[in-house]
């Protein structure tokens, strides 16, 4: 189990997962493509940055991601909403 993480596998499987989730959200929800992947978009960042961390890449791998997450996350926010429908 400990080559899933260090390899960076682990996080693969969870971003698949979300990307799983992208789909249903879009496909079943009704939810417009851009509201979905601001939604998802910050925890992606976040789980990337942790790859990066987790396959020992230098640390500016590691910071853009999870600085890019943080607008991501306050257009979001901005948004105000926490379903594109209501």
């Amino acid at each position: 189990m400990t080559w899933l993480f260090a390899s960076g596998h682990a996080v693969d499987i969870v971003l698949a997962v979300l990307v799983a989730e992208l789909g249903w959200l879009v496909a079943r929800r009704g939810w417009p493509i851009p509201y979905a992947l601001l939604r998802l978009g910050p925890g992606a960042l976040m789980l990337a940055a942790l790859r990066a961390a987790l396959v020992d890449l230098d640390w500016y791998w590691i910071a853009l991601p999870l600085l890019l997450s943080f607008p991501v996350h306050l257009v979001d926010l901005a948004r105000g909403t926490t379903r594109p429908d209501g």
